[in-house]
């Protein structure tokens, strides 16, 4: 059994490379390739947060697990607010922005990996901004971190509560159905290993994955979308390129896409419980290719379609039947994604509470109840949230500018500037290369303060125009009554 002082690895301490040092192993040539540098470490899996030799052993992902793992956080409650940010952003405007985040996300992602296999004491977002930042800026991170979570949590009950009042008919208070949402997602959460959900993230993807191509494929046969008026004329709203559009709301949009994939953050824990995480580049080439194809693709076709009679969730397109069809086979995949949002948030902090302590990896009162009473706990706040902001895209694109804005664009640059320093007075190719990643922090910082305030404005004007009737409403928010 390892002891305490193996189960812990202090992220403020560098990584011991063969050798001897990081810059000697960098004039070995393997600063290109951060695979490489991490194979020079002297006892990689001493690094490691989870021991394979604990009384509980959490290295048990394999990197097809992984894979399946990121879809289910990554193809999740974004693909059903995109359409909707296509009415916004136009045909193409909205598909050049799908891709763009697509690729920005991506290669943010791919940092945030080197530099935690890198550092292989760093078990999240938060542990990587101690190293950049010292202990200040970890605290911040690791605040936005839980945040971020915990609103994607709350994104995902409104999307169950939506589809319970789409299948019932509303038969029952929406509070009710929110409050029976985040009971179940509380209860999925609380296992405690990535691989014991693992059959979850399968049935969560493709119950998610079939809704929203059922949905795809049955507007192409309406006459007209679902919501338009029934008789006369009507004004599809579709546009390759739309004009008058306000910058909140363009902001709107653009955040929403750009948090369909942003939470790469949630992969770093993943990581930690991988049996080889230096396989982290195989699972996020597939999983990133394939949801931002996805999204493109499903985007684009119900768009073209439904043009500005889009519903949020998007599952609702398509007509009363249809939707009680979706919603009947995708509401295990909104469960999921809010039960693996969540575990992602306790396992953060339960790490934070119990790192350097026996109780990490021992089956003791301390470590249940820890960690039951971080799922149940956060459960009830992302309750709250979701009460508060009961409008879908709304919630999500809260989260994109909030927080994935400084944690998943920002930081990622700042990360890369730590472990390339001397390309600032290196090659010109490397000064192009330093200046480009230095860019990140204040893309980071725009997004941050004008898609948050795009955000209010629009939540603000939703109040006022009765698209949000009140917190805690009993109203159905699935349009079927």
């Amino acid at each position: 059994m390892a002891s305490s002082a193996h189960s812990y690895v202090d992220p403020e301490k560098p990584a011991p490379y063969a050798g001897s040092t990081e810059k000697d192993a960098r004039s070995k040539d393997f600063s290109h390739d951060p695979e490489l540098l991490a194979g020079e470490l002297q006892d990689f899996e001493e690094l490691e947060v989870f021991r394979k030799d604990g009384e509980v052993d959490f290295r048990t992902v394999s990197w097809p697990r992984a894979t399946v793992i990121f879809l289910k956080i990554i193809f999740a409650t974004g693909v059903l607010s995109i359409p909707t940010a296509m009415v916004s952003l136009g045909a193409v405007g909205g598909a050049l922005i799908v891709i763009a985040w697509g690729v920005m996300n991506t290669y943010t992602a791919v940092i945030q990996g080197d530099f935690r296999n890198k550092h292989a004491g760093c078990h999240s977002i938060a542990d990587m901004a101690m190293q950049v930042g010292g202990v200040w800026v970890r605290e911040i991170v690791g605040f936005l971190f839980v945040i971020a979570y915990v609103l994607c949590t709350g994104s995902g009950i409104v999307g169950v509560t939506v589809g319970l009042n789409a299948l019932s008919h509303h038969a029952a208070c929406t509070v009710w159905w929110g409050l029976i949402a985040t009971i179940v997602v509380a209860l999925a959460a609380s296992v405690r290993k990535f691989q014991q959900i693992g059959w979850l993230t399968w049935a969560g993807f493709l119950s998610i994955f079939a809704a929203v191509m059922i949905v795809t494929i049955a507007v192409t046969f309406r006459d007209r979308p679902a919501a338009a008026p029934i008789t006369g004329d009507y004004d599809l709203g579709y546009y390759v390129v739309p004009s008058g559009v306000s910058f909140a709301a363009g902001v709107v949009a653009s955040s929403n896409i750009f948090v369909s994939s942003a939470a790469t953050s949630a992969f770093l824990p993943v990581i930690s419980e991988m049996r080889n995480p230096r396989e982290y580049r195989k699972a996020l080439y597939v999983c990133m290719g394939l949801v931002t194809a996805a999204y493109l693709s499903v985007s684009l076709v119900v768009y073209r379609w439904c043009g500005k009679w889009v519903a949020s969730p998007s599952l609702g397109s398509a007509g009363q039947t249809v939707k009680m069809i979706a919603y009947g086979i995708g509401l295990i995949g909104l469960v999921v994604s809010a039960c693996i949002y969540l575990h992602v948030a306790a396992k953060y902090l339960f790490v934070r509470i119990l790192r350097n302590s026996r109780h990490l990896q021992k089956n003791t009162i301390t470590h249940w109840s820890t960690w039951l009473g971080l799922t149940f706990g956060l459960a009830f706040l992302s309750f709250i949230l979701a009460e508060a902001i009961p409008i879908f895209n709304y919630l999500l694109a809260l989260t994109g500018s909030l927080c994935f804005a400084p944690i998943a664009i920002a930081l990622p640059g700042w990360l890369w500037l730590h472990d390339h320093m001397h390309f600032r007075k290196g090659s010109s190719g490397q000064q192009m290369a330093f200046w480009f990643h230095a860019a990140f922090i204040p893309l980071g910082a725009f997004f941050f303060v004008a898609g948050t305030y795009g955000v209010v404005q629009e939540i603000i004007a939703a109040y006022a125009d009765g698209q949000i009737g009140s917190a805690f409403s009993c109203a159905d928010n699935s349009g079927s009554t």
